[in-house]
């Protein structure tokens, strides 16, 4: 073995060019495919740190829109609290806001915004988020409490040990005492926030919601280990219905196991995809790139045979047997590959920084981890096996006759085998340059799509607070700047999905009608301001009153309500409302369909 080493050193120093392009090509492949599987890693062991993992549910939500059936992960306020009173077999339940909440947090001459949620105090006890000052029982022992993660607490209060009973003031509004510091959650989490704060706060903010028609909250579920899955949905499918009889909705839980996975559902049934084919995608692409580098390597070492051809010739003279130069020829594959995997490992830490930034996660190759080594040692038999094995068996098969006396060896079937696999390689090199220029030209076309509105220009600024009540002043002041063409507010991103409702009625509409339609408040100029051109009808009046009932809807909403003009049409809406009470809006122009929500799918049906 000691001489077989030292054979294949002898042999990488006399041929230095020869093997430095094999080992550099054979590092690119297996960098290459090292950073698409750490990706997969972090992928596919998301939630992993979460110990009750296994007994963790999302309630998802079947409801139909316009005939379809939908899969919604907002739920009713009331639920959580009569799922654990009135099914058996759920231990636990938790609300959590479905949507982050930014807020600005002020404190001594400090003020920071930092992104949370408004959640039940039983999360504490169903998600594994350990303390590092403070204790869940404490949590949340009074409503104006707020957590904090370690980084939060550092970005707040520097490097002060102790920050429980810290009193901050949120959006200039109340104040909370801080009751506790959660220890830094893991990129590869579902459930993502820099603050908790009591779900029952939120509620008092906006008690009109508490009804069973209204859709807000997650509701996260931590079933009894010997509850039956099965049973607990049965249980499930008509609940919102018993509670509601206008609701038609189907509730079910959807496992932790397939949060980040397999989430895609059709027709209110999970279809297997998601992010799995994404997962999937990638890693028979890692799988290919070590293919190729190692097909490379492979023909680079056929093509520079013959210059090995006398030694072989030498060795069988002096009696080497044929399994002995297999042995050799593979453990100088094995150690070349060895070589590039220590090449690929620098190639990896000098390119993880733009990676992550790419990705948008925080990867690392934690070679302490056993799990990592085990992984690099297998690329490298394997690659070694598969590179070095033909090779071997083609090198070691010289007749030392006829090499030693300076005759033409015979490429054989050495020839068709480098051709094919030289062929194999360009073809999938097509393939993935044809599938890169198909993907390059989806997000152009993507990028040069009419959106319906001028993005030219067109800045995009966050509203906090009360901003909206002095925005008229705020306006004359940037106008006045001259730098400033137009200015409007609306109460979503342009571009935003979500903010939907069903319950909006009109002439014609049957009972059996559930249309999803986005609705969003905006200010006068608004059209004006991103370029959206009314068709029909005429814009909200500079002057005109919030409330004076007048609405503009888009193209797929005129359609909706009628088949001929919808200027002076009546919908009447529920928002806002209590008792179940309809307010009269009039239609006063349509605009052009503009693309929301999916950048790949078709415009649904507004109302401004």
């Amino acid at each position: 073995m000691f001489t077989n080493l030292k054979a294949a050193f002898r042999s990488l120093r006399k041929n230095k060019t020869y093997n430095t392009l094999n080992i550099l090509g054979l590092a690119i492949g297996i960098a290459c495919a090292a950073l698409i599987f750490l990706w997969v890693e972090d992928e596919v062991n998301y939630n992993t740190v979460h110990i009750k993992k296994n007994n963790l549910y999302r309630l998802n939500i079947n409801k139909k829109f316009d005939g379809r059936l939908f899969t919604m992960g907002s739920t009713p306020r009331p639920m959580a609290a009569a799922l654990k009173n009135e099914i058996p077999g759920i231990a636990n339940t938790a609300r959590v806001s479905d949507e982050p909440q930014k807020a600005l947090f002020s404190f001594d001459d400090k003020s920071l915004y930092a992104t949370g949620r408004y959640a039940d105090p039983e999360i504490f006890k169903m998600f594994t988020l350990p303390f590092e000052q403070g204790s869940a029982s404490n949590a949340f022992a009074q409503l104006h409490s707020v957590v904090i993660t370690e980084a939060t607490a550092k970005k707040f209060f520097g490097e002060e040990k102790n920050v429980i009973g810290r009193t901050v003031r949120i959006d200039n509004q109340q104040d909370f005492v801080v009751t506790g510091v959660l220890k830094d959650l893991l990129e590869n989490t579902t459930l993502k926030f820099e603050w908790l704060a009591p779900y029952e706060f939120d509620i008092q903010q906006d008690q009109a919601a508490l009804s069973w028609d209204s859709y807000g909250p997650y509701t996260y579920i931590e079933l009894d280990p010997n509850a039956s899955e099965t049973i607990v949905n049965q249980q499930l499918k008509n609940f919102i219905h018993n509670k509601e009889a206008s609701q038609q909705s189907e509730a079910f839980l959807f496992p932790m196991s397939d949060w980040h996975l397999y989430s895609e559902f059709e027709g209110g049934k999970q279809t297997g995809g998601g992010r799995i084919k994404q997962v999937r995608m990638l890693t028979i692409i890692a799988w290919i790139i070590l293919l190729i580098a190692c097909i490379n390597f492979m023909n680079l070492a056929i093509a520079g045979s013959q210059k090995r051809a006398k030694e072989v010739g030498v060795r069988k003279v002096l009696g080497a047997e044929k399994k002995r130069l297999v042995a050799q020829f593979i453990g100088e594959a094995l150690l070349m590959t060895l070589l590039a995997a220590a090449v690929a490992i620098i190639i990896v830490m000098i390119s993880l920084p733009g990676y992550n930034l790419l990705m948008q996660k925080n990867l690392s190759i934690q070679l302490n981890e056993p799990i990592h080594i085990i992984a690099l040692l297998t690329i490298v038999l394997i690659c070694g096996l598969v590179a070095g094995s033909y090779p071997a068996l083609y090198l070691s098969s010289f007749r030392p006759v006829a090499v030693l006396k300076g005759l033409k060896l015979k490429a054989g079937s050495a020839v068709w085998i480098r051709k094919g696999l030289v062929v194999l390689q360009f073809a999938v090199s097509v393939v993935f340059i044809i599938s890169t220029i198909i993907v390059y030209q989806q997000l152009q076309h993507i990028k040069d799509r009419d959106l319906g509105f001028n993005k030219e220009n067109l800045v995009q600024v966050d509203m906090q607070h009360s901003i909206a009540g002095i925005f008229p002043l705020i306006k004359q002041d940037l106008l006045q700047s001259g730098l400033i063409e137009n200015v409007a507010m609306i109460d979503r991103t342009i571009m935003g999905g979500g903010n939907t409702d069903s319950r909006f009625r009109w002439e014609g509409k049957t009972p059996e009608q559930e249309i999803s339609i986005a609705h969003r408040g905006i200010s006068n100029d608004y059209f004006a301001t991103t370029g959206m051109k009314i068709i029909e009808g005429r814009d909200f009046d500079a002057n005109a009153a919030a409330g004076n009932n007048a609405i503009v809807i888009n193209q797929s909403m005129a359609k909706v309500i009628s088949k001929e003009s919808a200027i002076g049409k009546i919908i009447e809406s529920p928002r806002g409302n209590e008792d179940g009470k309809y307010t009269s809006l009039t239609v006063i122009g349509v605009v052009k369909d503009y693309i929301y929500g999916d950048m790949y799918g078709k415009p649904g049906p507004v109302i401004f």
